[in-house]
Protein backbone atom coordinates (compact mmCIF):
# COMPACT_ATOMS: atom_id res chain seq x y z
CA UNK A 1 0.00 0.00 0.00
CA UNK A 2 1.36 3.66 -1.03
CA UNK A 3 2.21 5.67 1.73
CA UNK A 4 1.71 9.30 1.96
CA UNK A 5 1.71 12.59 4.16
CA UNK A 6 -1.13 15.29 4.21
CA UNK A 7 0.93 18.83 4.15
CA UNK A 8 -0.88 21.18 6.62
CA UNK A 9 1.52 24.67 6.02
CA UNK A 10 -1.96 25.57 3.54
CA UNK A 11 -5.76 24.80 3.04
CA UNK A 12 -4.69 22.84 -0.03
CA UNK A 13 -3.81 19.92 1.89
CA UNK A 14 -1.81 18.33 -1.15
CA UNK A 15 -1.69 14.68 -0.62
CA UNK A 16 1.79 13.53 -1.00
CA UNK A 17 3.84 10.13 -1.60
CA UNK A 18 7.09 10.12 -0.50
CA UNK A 19 9.46 12.56 -2.74
CA UNK A 20 6.42 13.89 -4.69
CA UNK A 21 5.71 17.55 -4.73
CA UNK A 22 3.00 19.61 -3.94
CA UNK A 23 1.03 22.27 -6.04
CA UNK A 24 2.91 24.83 -3.93
CA UNK A 25 6.34 23.49 -5.84
CA UNK A 26 8.20 23.75 -2.47
CA UNK A 27 7.33 21.30 -0.23
CA UNK A 28 7.95 17.19 -0.69
CA UNK A 29 6.24 14.36 0.97
CA UNK A 30 7.52 12.61 3.76
CA UNK A 31 7.74 8.75 3.28
CA UNK A 32 8.97 5.66 5.56
CA UNK A 33 12.33 7.14 5.11
CA UNK A 34 11.88 9.84 7.28
CA UNK A 35 12.85 10.77 10.61
CA UNK A 36 10.55 10.92 13.29
CA UNK A 37 11.39 14.76 13.88
CA UNK A 38 10.12 14.99 10.05
CA UNK A 39 7.19 12.54 10.45
CA UNK A 40 5.93 14.56 13.33
CA UNK A 41 6.34 17.98 11.65
CA UNK A 42 3.10 19.34 11.81
CA UNK A 43 3.68 20.65 8.42
CA UNK A 44 3.29 17.10 7.19
CA UNK A 45 5.69 17.80 4.24
CA UNK A 46 9.61 19.40 3.97
CA UNK A 47 10.54 22.15 2.68
CA UNK A 48 12.54 21.87 -1.01
CA UNK A 49 13.16 25.66 -0.59
CA UNK A 50 15.39 25.78 3.14
CA UNK A 51 18.16 28.27 2.25
CA UNK A 52 18.12 28.38 -1.22
CA UNK A 53 17.16 31.93 -2.81
CA UNK A 54 16.33 33.15 -5.87
CA UNK A 55 16.84 36.93 -5.26
CA UNK A 56 18.54 39.11 -3.01
CA UNK A 57 18.24 42.84 -2.87
CA UNK A 58 18.07 46.15 -0.63
CA UNK A 59 15.01 47.71 -1.32
CA UNK A 60 13.28 51.14 -0.05
CA UNK A 61 10.46 49.84 2.33
CA UNK A 62 8.06 51.77 0.15
CA UNK A 63 8.55 48.61 -2.54
CA UNK A 64 7.03 46.35 -0.10
CA UNK A 65 4.91 48.23 -0.20
CA UNK A 66 4.81 49.38 3.39
CA UNK A 67 3.85 52.99 3.45
CA UNK A 68 3.57 53.56 7.27
CA UNK A 69 6.12 51.66 9.05
CA UNK A 70 9.70 53.38 9.25
CA UNK A 71 9.31 55.15 6.03
CA UNK A 72 12.46 56.32 4.12
CA UNK A 73 14.45 53.03 5.04
CA UNK A 74 15.44 50.56 3.22
CA UNK A 75 14.98 46.75 3.67
CA UNK A 76 17.11 43.74 2.56
CA UNK A 77 14.85 41.25 0.65
CA UNK A 78 15.05 37.80 0.64
CA UNK A 79 12.93 35.38 -2.29
CA UNK A 80 13.09 32.15 -2.85
CA UNK A 81 10.75 29.60 -5.50
CA UNK A 82 7.49 28.40 -5.08
CA UNK A 83 3.51 29.53 -4.38
CA UNK A 84 0.34 27.99 -3.68
CA UNK A 85 -1.47 30.56 -6.49
CA UNK A 86 -2.06 30.78 -9.46
CA UNK A 87 -2.52 34.06 -10.38
CA UNK A 88 -2.64 34.48 -14.13
CA UNK A 89 -0.85 37.88 -13.97
CA UNK A 90 1.68 36.99 -11.51
CA UNK A 91 4.81 39.86 -11.99
CA UNK A 92 7.79 37.10 -10.52
CA UNK A 93 6.33 33.91 -12.09
CA UNK A 94 9.50 32.62 -12.94
CA UNK A 95 10.36 31.82 -9.33
CA UNK A 96 7.02 31.57 -8.07
CA UNK A 97 6.05 28.54 -10.36
CA UNK A 98 9.49 27.27 -10.58
CA UNK A 99 8.98 23.57 -9.05
CA UNK A 100 11.61 22.45 -7.14
CA UNK A 101 13.80 25.11 -8.25
CA UNK A 102 13.81 23.95 -11.79
CA UNK A 103 14.95 26.89 -14.25
CA UNK A 104 15.85 29.55 -11.83
CA UNK A 105 19.16 30.48 -10.35
CA UNK A 106 19.46 29.23 -6.67
CA UNK A 107 22.04 30.57 -4.04
CA UNK A 108 22.52 28.83 -1.24
CA UNK A 109 22.32 31.72 2.06
CA UNK A 110 21.65 30.37 5.54
CA UNK A 111 19.76 31.63 8.07
CA UNK A 112 22.90 33.07 9.66
CA UNK A 113 24.33 34.39 6.30
CA UNK A 114 21.28 36.13 5.50
CA UNK A 115 21.47 37.66 9.31
CA UNK A 116 24.97 38.84 9.04
CA UNK A 117 23.94 40.29 5.66
CA UNK A 118 21.01 41.80 6.97
CA UNK A 119 23.55 43.74 10.19
CA UNK A 120 26.58 44.69 7.22
CA UNK A 121 23.93 46.51 5.58
CA UNK A 122 23.24 48.78 8.46
CA UNK A 123 25.24 50.91 7.30
CA UNK A 124 23.56 51.78 3.80
CA UNK A 125 19.75 52.38 6.00
CA UNK A 126 19.22 48.42 6.50
CA UNK A 127 16.79 47.81 9.25
CA UNK A 128 16.51 44.20 8.38
CA UNK A 129 14.79 41.74 6.34
CA UNK A 130 11.91 40.87 4.29
CA UNK A 131 10.72 37.79 3.13
CA UNK A 132 8.91 38.54 -0.22
CA UNK A 133 9.23 38.29 -4.13
CA UNK A 134 7.54 34.29 -4.08
CA UNK A 135 5.00 33.04 -1.43
CA UNK A 136 7.36 32.98 1.60
CA UNK A 137 5.06 31.13 3.92
CA UNK A 138 5.21 27.74 1.35
CA UNK A 139 9.12 27.89 2.90
CA UNK A 140 8.12 29.00 6.68
CA UNK A 141 10.81 26.71 8.45
CA UNK A 142 13.41 29.61 6.77
CA UNK A 143 11.35 32.75 7.06
CA UNK A 144 11.07 31.43 11.31
CA UNK A 145 14.80 30.60 11.57
CA UNK A 146 15.89 33.59 10.20
CA UNK A 147 13.76 36.01 11.72
CA UNK A 148 14.37 34.89 15.05
CA UNK A 149 17.97 35.51 14.31
CA UNK A 150 17.26 39.04 13.00
CA UNK A 151 15.07 39.93 15.88
CA UNK A 152 17.32 38.73 18.55
CA UNK A 153 20.45 40.96 16.81
CA UNK A 154 17.79 44.14 17.50
CA UNK A 155 16.66 44.16 13.38
CA UNK A 156 12.94 44.05 11.93
CA UNK A 157 11.59 41.34 10.08
CA UNK A 158 8.73 41.98 7.30
CA UNK A 159 6.91 39.45 5.48
CA UNK A 160 5.26 40.20 1.86
CA UNK A 161 2.63 37.27 1.42
CA UNK A 162 -1.30 36.43 -0.16
CA UNK A 163 -2.10 34.95 3.43
CA UNK A 164 -2.79 31.51 2.22
CA UNK A 165 -1.59 29.92 5.06
CA UNK A 166 -2.73 27.76 8.26
CA UNK A 167 -3.16 29.70 11.24
CA UNK A 168 -0.28 27.64 13.63
CA UNK A 169 2.12 28.57 10.45
CA UNK A 170 1.52 32.29 10.50
CA UNK A 171 1.71 31.66 14.93
CA UNK A 172 5.31 30.16 14.59
CA UNK A 173 6.12 33.74 12.84
CA UNK A 174 4.49 35.96 14.96
CA UNK A 175 6.82 36.17 18.12
CA UNK A 176 9.57 38.03 15.13
CA UNK A 177 7.24 39.65 13.07
CA UNK A 178 7.19 43.58 12.89
CA UNK A 179 5.30 43.75 9.85
CA UNK A 180 3.69 42.75 6.84
CA UNK A 181 1.72 43.26 3.77
CA UNK A 182 -0.75 41.15 3.21
CA UNK A 183 -2.54 40.31 -0.58
CA UNK A 184 -6.54 40.34 -0.55
CA UNK A 185 -7.10 40.00 -4.45
CA UNK A 186 -10.75 40.26 -4.35
CA UNK A 187 -13.62 39.78 -2.02
CA UNK A 188 -15.50 37.01 -3.55
CA UNK A 189 -15.23 33.42 -3.12
CA UNK A 190 -15.70 32.96 -7.25
CA UNK A 191 -12.05 34.71 -7.64
CA UNK A 192 -9.95 33.25 -4.91
CA UNK A 193 -11.39 30.07 -6.98
CA UNK A 194 -9.78 30.95 -10.18
CA UNK A 195 -6.55 32.48 -8.75
CA UNK A 196 -6.10 28.94 -7.25
CA UNK A 197 -6.65 30.04 -3.32
CA UNK A 198 -9.48 30.47 -0.51
CA UNK A 199 -10.85 33.94 0.73
CA UNK A 200 -11.80 32.65 4.69
CA UNK A 201 -8.76 31.13 4.80
CA UNK A 202 -6.83 34.82 3.99
CA UNK A 203 -9.25 36.77 5.85
CA UNK A 204 -8.51 34.83 8.88
CA UNK A 205 -4.91 35.45 8.06
CA UNK A 206 -5.21 39.21 8.16
CA UNK A 207 -7.21 39.17 11.16
CA UNK A 208 -4.99 37.32 13.40
CA UNK A 209 -2.16 39.23 11.90
CA UNK A 210 -3.51 42.77 12.65
CA UNK A 211 -3.61 41.54 16.03
CA UNK A 212 -0.05 41.15 16.26
CA UNK A 213 1.95 43.81 14.06
CA UNK A 214 1.52 46.35 12.15
CA UNK A 215 -0.48 45.52 8.54
CA UNK A 216 -0.92 46.85 5.20
CA UNK A 217 -3.20 45.36 2.38
CA UNK A 218 -2.86 45.36 -1.05
CA UNK A 219 -5.50 44.86 -3.50
CA UNK A 220 -4.45 44.96 -7.36
CA UNK A 221 -7.36 45.98 -9.43
CA UNK A 222 -7.27 43.75 -12.36
CA UNK A 223 -10.11 44.03 -15.22
CA UNK A 224 -12.94 42.36 -15.40
CA UNK A 225 -11.65 40.49 -11.91
CA UNK A 226 -12.06 42.48 -8.96
CA UNK A 227 -12.84 46.18 -10.63
CA UNK A 228 -16.25 46.45 -9.63
CA UNK A 229 -17.53 49.20 -7.42
CA UNK A 230 -19.28 46.43 -5.35
CA UNK A 231 -16.44 44.18 -4.01
CA UNK A 232 -14.52 47.29 -3.51
CA UNK A 233 -17.41 48.68 -0.72
CA UNK A 234 -17.62 45.20 0.85
CA UNK A 235 -13.82 44.54 0.98
CA UNK A 236 -13.06 48.55 2.37
CA UNK A 237 -15.98 47.75 5.03
CA UNK A 238 -15.04 44.39 5.88
CA UNK A 239 -10.87 45.96 6.44
CA UNK A 240 -12.45 49.01 8.63
CA UNK A 241 -14.39 46.70 10.82
CA UNK A 242 -11.12 45.20 12.08
CA UNK A 243 -9.95 48.89 12.11
CA UNK A 244 -10.01 51.92 9.60
CA UNK A 245 -6.37 53.14 10.47
CA UNK A 246 -5.13 49.61 8.57
CA UNK A 247 -3.69 51.18 5.34
CA UNK A 248 -5.00 49.66 1.98
CA UNK A 249 -2.95 50.04 -1.43
CA UNK A 250 -5.09 49.95 -4.57
CA UNK A 251 -2.61 49.13 -7.16
CA UNK A 252 -2.71 49.19 -10.93
CA UNK A 253 -2.57 45.93 -12.77
CA UNK A 254 0.05 45.74 -16.18
CA UNK A 255 -0.43 42.68 -18.58
CA UNK A 256 2.21 39.88 -17.21
CA UNK A 257 2.87 36.68 -17.48
CA UNK A 258 -0.56 34.66 -18.73
CA UNK A 259 -3.10 37.71 -18.55
CA UNK A 260 -2.66 40.40 -21.69
CA UNK A 261 -5.94 42.66 -21.38
CA UNK A 262 -4.61 46.24 -21.48
CA UNK A 263 -3.66 48.27 -17.88
CA UNK A 264 -6.05 48.99 -15.76
CA UNK A 265 -7.80 52.27 -16.35
CA UNK A 266 -6.87 55.37 -14.15
CA UNK A 267 -10.39 56.79 -13.61
CA UNK A 268 -11.59 52.97 -12.52
CA UNK A 269 -8.52 53.45 -9.72
CA UNK A 270 -9.48 56.68 -8.28
CA UNK A 271 -13.42 55.92 -8.29
CA UNK A 272 -12.45 52.59 -6.05
CA UNK A 273 -9.88 54.66 -3.75
CA UNK A 274 -12.81 57.19 -3.04
CA UNK A 275 -15.08 54.06 -2.40
CA UNK A 276 -12.60 52.68 -0.20
CA UNK A 277 -11.95 55.89 1.43
CA UNK A 278 -15.49 56.30 2.91
CA UNK A 279 -14.53 53.36 5.02
CA UNK A 280 -10.52 54.01 5.42
CA UNK A 281 -8.22 56.57 6.94
CA UNK A 282 -5.76 55.36 4.81
CA UNK A 283 -6.09 54.37 0.80
CA UNK A 284 -3.09 54.71 -1.31
CA UNK A 285 -3.15 54.01 -5.50
CA UNK A 286 -0.27 52.03 -6.40
CA UNK A 287 1.42 51.50 -9.97
CA UNK A 288 -0.10 55.20 -11.22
Amino acid sequence: MNEYSVCTVCPHHCRLSEGSIGRCGARAGIGTGAGDSAKNSPAGSVSLNYGRLTALALDPIEKKPLAFFHPGSRILSAGSFGCNMACPFCQNHEIASASAGRNCALYEVSPEELCDMALTQRKNGNIGAAYTYNEALVGYEYVRDAARLIHDAGMKNVLVTNGMASLWVLEELLPYMDAMNIDLKGFRNEIYETLGGDLETVKAFIMCAHENCHIEITSLIVPGLNDSPEDMEEEAFWIASLDPDIPLHITRYFPRHRMHAPATDISVMKDLQQIAGRHLGRVLLGNV
